[in-house]
């Protein structure tokens, strides 16, 4: 997928959890190179964490003019005991949990740097990241929009009442996309502006460029979507 050729800078850099005395948070940050403040983004992973996908994905919204900030949930603690926490934050507890405090200390954090416009800042999920990205955007935290991709829905589904605008992009062939239709159906009842949309034959992580599942057409036009509805919603 070709990208506007801008130069960018990208560093490794902590930012700190919710609780005092837990380790921080190791992030991948990219930046375009030139003054800012720019617009900010979160992303946040998949479940198999920090990867190239996730930070080739924060250098494009670089290249886009976004400061992008692509947290690891896992950094600094053990994995298995961060996976129960992080299943039991999206079955048992959403939307009051560790990870969303831990999200909301680092958003917190990156909006505090210079090069972020901290009136400017919006977030990007997948899979689990899409879950807690929803579950973010639903907290009142202050986010212009939230892009959530094959994410499940947070319980009970009318949290999403106190959500900032919301775009989605889902696999037909792939159990979100019934979240999707239940989630279109509330953002509509309590008139969230979003832009919710099912890829039939789509597979689960197809924006995935370096996975078995990646649909290129279909990410693509998520891609595209999601970058309209953040100009309209996050930009200005």
């Amino acid at each position: 997928m070709s990208e506007p050729n801008v130069e960018i800078r990208t560093q490794v850099i902590q930012v700190p959890r919710a609780k005092p005395g837990d380790p921080p948070m190791e992030c991948y940050q990219a930046l375009p190179v030139g003054n800012g403040p720019f617009p900010g983004i979160v992303v946040i992973h998949e479940i198999f964490g920090l990867n190239d996908n996730i930070r080739d994905i924060a250098g494009r919204f670089a290249r886009q003019g976004y400061a992008a900030l692509a947290v690891d949930l896992f950094s600094g603690v053990n994995r298995v005991t961060c996976l129960m926490q992080i299943f039991y934050g999206l079955l048992i507890r959403p939307i009051k949990n560790a990870h969303i405090d831990d999200l909301k200390a680092a958003l917190d954090a990156f909006r505090k740097q210079q090069e972020v416009d901290p009136e400017r800042s919006g977030v990007v999920g997948f899979c689990m990241g899409g879950s807690y990205a929803l579950q973010l955007a639903s907290v009142g935290g202050d986010l212009r929009a939230a892009s959530i991709f094959y994410g499940q829905n947070p319980r009970p589904l009318d949290a999403v009442a106190r959500a900032c605008p919301i775009v989605g992009s889902y696999p037909g062939k792939d159990f979100t996309a019934r979240a999707a239709r239940q989630l279109q159906g509330k953002l509509q009842e309590f008139e969230i502006p979003h832009d919710i949309k099912i890829y039939p034959g789509a597979r689960h992580s197809f924006f995935n460029d370096q996975g078995p599942a990646f649909a290129p057409v279909a990410a693509h036009d998520a891609w595209q979507r999601m970058l309209s509805f953040f100009q309209e919603h996050l930009l200005y």
